[in-house]
């Protein structure tokens, strides 16, 4: 089946809802859009020093892509399979201070670079060793302290990452400090993609977050597009807490409450004056998600003040109207909606996306 959604928005229909209630797509998606695409696995401080390894699980559930950060001898970073190249057993599984890169099955070792150091009883073994087994490196993506990879080089980090790293070039970077304690993790039950669709529009706030309408001015309300993610501009009304912007910012000027960017196709980065909010979604099943929020401050002064007071209270509203679409979305008498063209530009953008990546990667 080919998805379509017209590129023009006032005639296009939304993604026919067979993409959110079929298993097939669901299980493509993983393929097609995110083992192609780009994503957060960290920040810097997991592995601050020399010989630090630290285990990720990419998407657990759905990639669970077992792979390490490390910082080898010479501070350099690098991203690699947590995979041993011998018999497949799972390498790091705690974050750990070592020289080297230990399988615990065999003994087989690794430079913290990934490439192979030794291996007990292979003296015999011809044509070895050879370069399949070095641990396979990925592509590794820092901006600021943020870490980002991809399963394959079919996309460059740029595309994806540049019009956020551009329009927030004046942040200070490195007073970032992530809080555990203000993070959470959400489990609702409805499809990824549902989630993210929502995320994208603020078509909903005066209707669904009484809390944040009062803060946020509707009617300055701005979406920009770009070509694997969108911005969402939140100006904030008279008298609210805003960003002291610096004449460096394109935005200087404007009472910005909040900064609301999308990156294709499940992350999201909210910056308020208090600091960040990386929202990251991950398909769980066909119609149960997770949600991590984590968050990075930069300024405690302005915690629970402004659009990003009360983030738990905005996800509650979000995830009640989200499982709502779930279940509407199975009745026998809908499978598309029409587009706002003033108000649904991002979930348009979202849609097309999607429809581009599920018909042209082919398998």
């Amino acid at each position: 089946m080919d998805f379509f959604v017209n590129s023009d928005i006032s005639q296009a229909c939304t993604l026919d809802t067979s993409f959110y209630l079929r298993e097939d797509f669901f299980q493509q998606a993983k393929e097609k859009m995110f083992s192609t695409c780009w994503h957060f696995i960290g920040d810097t401080d997991q592995v601050k020093e020399k010989g630090w390894v630290t285990p990720v699980k990419l998407l657990d559930g759905y990639l669970e892509e077992p792979l390490i950060l490390s910082k080898d001898k010479n501070e350099k970073l690098h991203c690699l399979s947590n995979v041993c190249t011998h018999r497949g057993n799972l390498l790091v599984e705690q974050p750990c201070k070592v020289n080297d890169i230990r399988c615990q099955y065999h003994g087989r070792r690794f430079h913290l670079d990934g490439t192979f150091l030794s291996m007990p009883e292979f003296k015999e073994v011809k044509n070895f060793p050879s370069p399949s087994d070095n641990l396979h490196p990925l592509p590794l993506f820092n901006w600021g302290k943020w870490l980002f990879t991809s399963l394959t080089s079919s996309y460059q980090a740029a595309d994806f990452f540049k019009p956020m790293i551009d329009r927030m070039a004046w942040l200070p970077l490195h007073d970032f400090v992530y809080h555990p304690e203000l993070s959470n993790e959400y489990h609702l039950e409805a499809h990824w993609a549902l989630y993210c669709e929502n995320y994208l529009e603020g078509f909903h706030i005066p209707f669904v977050h009484a809390g944040l309408n009062s803060v946020i001015d509707y009617g300055n309300y701005s979406v920009e597009l770009f070509k694997y993610s969108n911005l969402q501009l939140g100006i904030a009304k008279e008298g609210e807490l805003v960003f002291d912007l610096p004449p460096t910012s394109p935005d200087y000027g404007k009472k910005i409450a909040g900064y609301y960017f999308w990156v294709f196709p499940n992350l999201m980065f909210n910056f308020y004056p208090w600091g960040l909010s990386i929202n990251i979604v991950q398909p769980v099943s066909l119609n149960r998600t997770k949600v991590s929020f984590l968050s990075y401050v930069c300024d405690e002064s302005k915690l629970r003040q402004g659009a990003g007071a009360d983030l738990h209270r905005v996800e509650m509203e979000d995830e009640d109207i989200v499982q709502n679409v779930q279940k509407g979305i199975r009745s026998r008498f809908y499978h598309h909606g029409r587009y706002s063209v003033t108000r649904e530009q991002g979930t348009h953008h979202f849609h097309r996306l999607i429809a581009t990546f599920m018909n042209e990667n082919r398998h």
